[in-house]
Protein backbone atom coordinates (compact mmCIF):
# COMPACT_ATOMS: atom_id res chain seq x y z
CA UNK A 1 0.00 0.00 0.00
CA UNK A 2 1.38 3.09 -1.01
CA UNK A 3 1.76 6.18 1.43
CA UNK A 4 -0.89 8.43 -0.18
CA UNK A 5 -3.69 5.08 0.32
CA UNK A 6 -2.44 5.01 3.92
CA UNK A 7 -3.04 8.88 4.63
CA UNK A 8 -6.35 8.76 2.66
CA UNK A 9 -7.19 5.69 4.83
CA UNK A 10 -5.98 7.50 8.10
CA UNK A 11 -8.11 10.53 6.95
CA UNK A 12 -11.42 8.19 6.22
CA UNK A 13 -10.59 6.55 9.54
CA UNK A 14 -10.07 10.07 11.30
CA UNK A 15 -13.59 11.10 10.20
CA UNK A 16 -15.68 7.55 11.30
CA UNK A 17 -13.82 7.93 14.77
CA UNK A 18 -14.83 11.65 15.14
CA UNK A 19 -18.40 10.89 14.03
CA UNK A 20 -18.87 8.05 16.54
CA UNK A 21 -17.18 10.14 19.32
CA UNK A 22 -19.59 12.49 18.61
CA UNK A 23 -22.50 10.91 18.44
CA UNK A 24 -21.73 8.85 21.83
CA UNK A 25 -21.57 12.57 22.84
CA UNK A 26 -24.89 13.60 21.31
CA UNK A 27 -26.68 10.73 22.99
CA UNK A 28 -25.31 10.97 26.33
CA UNK A 29 -26.19 14.82 26.74
CA UNK A 30 -29.82 14.03 24.87
CA UNK A 31 -30.16 11.47 27.69
CA UNK A 32 -29.24 13.58 30.63
CA UNK A 33 -31.69 16.28 29.34
CA UNK A 34 -34.46 14.04 29.04
CA UNK A 35 -33.91 12.62 32.88
CA UNK A 36 -33.36 16.32 33.83
CA UNK A 37 -36.61 17.05 32.04
CA UNK A 38 -38.36 14.43 33.98
CA UNK A 39 -39.47 12.47 30.48
CA UNK A 40 -37.99 9.12 31.93
CA UNK A 41 -40.20 9.71 35.36
CA UNK A 42 -39.78 12.26 38.10
CA UNK A 43 -38.01 9.12 40.04
CA UNK A 44 -34.83 9.45 38.13
CA UNK A 45 -35.27 13.01 37.65
CA UNK A 46 -34.76 13.85 41.64
CA UNK A 47 -32.62 11.21 42.07
CA UNK A 48 -28.89 11.91 43.01
CA UNK A 49 -26.54 11.41 39.70
CA UNK A 50 -24.07 8.96 41.61
CA UNK A 51 -25.83 6.62 43.90
CA UNK A 52 -24.12 4.62 47.41
CA UNK A 53 -23.78 1.63 45.50
CA UNK A 54 -21.62 3.28 42.83
CA UNK A 55 -19.91 5.36 45.73
CA UNK A 56 -19.13 2.38 48.10
CA UNK A 57 -17.91 0.47 44.97
CA UNK A 58 -15.86 3.03 44.06
CA UNK A 59 -14.21 3.02 47.66
CA UNK A 60 -12.73 -0.41 46.77
CA UNK A 61 -8.50 -0.56 46.38
CA UNK A 62 -8.50 -1.92 42.85
CA UNK A 63 -10.45 0.36 41.46
CA UNK A 64 -7.53 3.50 41.27
CA UNK A 65 -5.48 0.80 39.14
CA UNK A 66 -7.90 -0.37 36.98
CA UNK A 67 -8.55 3.99 36.56
CA UNK A 68 -4.55 4.21 35.74
CA UNK A 69 -4.62 1.51 33.20
CA UNK A 70 -7.66 2.70 31.37
CA UNK A 71 -5.80 6.05 31.52
CA UNK A 72 -2.64 4.96 30.16
CA UNK A 73 -4.87 2.63 27.36
CA UNK A 74 -6.28 6.04 26.22
CA UNK A 75 -3.05 8.53 26.37
CA UNK A 76 -1.74 5.41 24.14
CA UNK A 77 -4.29 5.51 21.81
CA UNK A 78 -4.34 9.10 21.62
CA UNK A 79 -0.50 9.61 20.99
CA UNK A 80 -1.11 6.81 17.83
CA UNK A 81 -3.59 9.22 16.48
CA UNK A 82 -1.08 12.00 16.92
CA UNK A 83 2.07 10.39 15.20
CA UNK A 84 -0.66 9.02 12.30
CA UNK A 85 -1.57 12.71 11.83
CA UNK A 86 2.30 13.42 11.22
CA UNK A 87 2.57 11.26 8.33
CA UNK A 88 2.70 12.42 4.94
CA UNK A 89 2.56 11.31 1.28
CA UNK A 90 5.81 12.72 0.21
CA UNK A 91 8.43 10.12 -0.67
CA UNK A 92 11.89 9.62 0.24
CA UNK A 93 13.69 8.05 -2.53
CA UNK A 94 12.57 7.33 -5.88
CA UNK A 95 13.85 4.09 -7.33
CA UNK A 96 14.83 3.87 -10.74
CA UNK A 97 14.61 1.69 -13.82
CA UNK A 98 17.07 -1.21 -13.82
CA UNK A 99 16.09 -2.05 -17.09
CA UNK A 100 17.89 -5.32 -18.51
CA UNK A 101 20.94 -5.18 -16.12
CA UNK A 102 18.90 -5.69 -12.78
CA UNK A 103 19.76 -4.57 -9.36
CA UNK A 104 17.70 -1.73 -7.91
CA UNK A 105 19.04 2.29 -8.19
CA UNK A 106 17.48 4.49 -5.98
CA UNK A 107 17.96 8.37 -5.48
CA UNK A 108 17.09 10.80 -2.76
CA UNK A 109 13.32 12.05 -3.94
CA UNK A 110 14.99 15.87 -2.40
CA UNK A 111 17.77 16.11 -5.16
CA UNK A 112 15.40 15.66 -8.16
CA UNK A 113 12.95 17.98 -6.26
CA UNK A 114 15.63 20.49 -5.49
CA UNK A 115 16.70 20.75 -9.49
CA UNK A 116 13.50 20.56 -10.39
CA UNK A 117 12.44 23.62 -8.25
CA UNK A 118 15.81 25.81 -9.18
CA UNK A 119 14.63 25.58 -12.82
CA UNK A 120 11.27 26.78 -12.31
CA UNK A 121 12.01 29.44 -10.37
CA UNK A 122 14.39 31.08 -12.79
CA UNK A 123 11.09 31.74 -14.84
CA UNK A 124 10.05 34.65 -15.94
CA UNK A 125 7.88 35.93 -13.82
CA UNK A 126 7.75 33.19 -10.79
CA UNK A 127 8.25 34.38 -7.12
CA UNK A 128 8.48 30.60 -5.48
CA UNK A 129 8.28 27.03 -6.37
CA UNK A 130 7.71 24.14 -4.16
CA UNK A 131 7.29 21.31 -5.50
CA UNK A 132 6.53 17.62 -3.64
CA UNK A 133 6.87 14.31 -4.96
CA UNK A 134 4.33 11.86 -3.40
CA UNK A 135 2.27 8.73 -4.11
CA UNK A 136 5.66 5.96 -4.52
CA UNK A 137 8.81 5.64 -5.52
CA UNK A 138 8.10 3.40 -7.62
CA UNK A 139 5.45 5.35 -9.57
CA UNK A 140 5.73 9.03 -8.43
CA UNK A 141 3.37 11.82 -9.05
CA UNK A 142 4.19 15.40 -8.36
CA UNK A 143 2.07 18.49 -6.81
CA UNK A 144 4.00 21.99 -7.69
CA UNK A 145 2.43 24.83 -5.50
CA UNK A 146 3.81 28.28 -7.57
CA UNK A 147 3.74 31.95 -6.59
CA UNK A 148 3.24 34.29 -9.31
CA UNK A 149 3.81 38.23 -9.83
CA UNK A 150 0.89 39.98 -10.30
CA UNK A 151 2.13 40.95 -13.50
CA UNK A 152 3.35 36.93 -14.93
CA UNK A 153 1.73 35.36 -17.71
CA UNK A 154 0.53 32.06 -16.27
CA UNK A 155 -0.36 30.48 -19.00
CA UNK A 156 2.94 30.95 -20.46
CA UNK A 157 4.18 29.49 -17.01
CA UNK A 158 2.31 26.67 -17.34
CA UNK A 159 3.01 25.99 -21.00
CA UNK A 160 6.80 25.96 -20.54
CA UNK A 161 6.87 24.02 -17.02
CA UNK A 162 4.56 21.12 -18.78
CA UNK A 163 6.93 21.41 -22.15
CA UNK A 164 10.71 21.60 -20.36
CA UNK A 165 10.35 20.97 -16.75
CA UNK A 166 8.04 17.93 -16.39
CA UNK A 167 9.61 16.29 -19.41
CA UNK A 168 13.47 16.96 -17.91
CA UNK A 169 12.13 15.40 -14.74
CA UNK A 170 10.41 12.55 -16.25
CA UNK A 171 13.42 11.81 -18.53
CA UNK A 172 15.75 11.77 -15.71
CA UNK A 173 13.59 9.91 -13.95
CA UNK A 174 13.44 7.62 -16.87
CA UNK A 175 9.54 7.41 -16.46
CA UNK A 176 7.25 7.15 -19.08
CA UNK A 177 4.89 9.51 -17.32
CA UNK A 178 4.81 11.41 -14.63
CA UNK A 179 1.20 13.31 -13.51
CA UNK A 180 1.20 16.53 -11.91
CA UNK A 181 -0.89 18.96 -10.33
CA UNK A 182 0.74 22.60 -10.33
CA UNK A 183 -1.47 25.40 -8.09
CA UNK A 184 -0.85 28.95 -9.25
CA UNK A 185 -1.65 32.08 -6.71
CA UNK A 186 -0.71 35.41 -7.65
CA UNK A 187 1.27 37.85 -5.40
CA UNK A 188 1.42 41.42 -5.54
CA UNK A 189 4.97 42.95 -6.50
CA UNK A 190 7.38 43.47 -3.64
CA UNK A 191 7.36 47.24 -2.03
CA UNK A 192 11.41 48.03 -1.87
CA UNK A 193 12.56 45.84 -5.03
CA UNK A 194 16.36 46.82 -3.75
CA UNK A 195 15.74 45.45 -0.41
CA UNK A 196 14.46 42.42 -2.42
CA UNK A 197 17.64 42.08 -4.90
CA UNK A 198 20.14 42.55 -1.89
Amino acid sequence: MTVGKRARRSARGNRWGLALVGLLLVLAGAAALATGWGLFGVGPARSALVGAPIVDGLRRPWVPYVVAAVAIVVALLALRWLVVQGRTDTVGRLRMDPGDEGGTTEMPAGVARSVFEEEIGDYAGVRRARAHITESGVDPQLRVDLTLNDDADASAVWRRIRAEALDDLRTSLELERLPAVIRMSMTAPPRNPRRELV
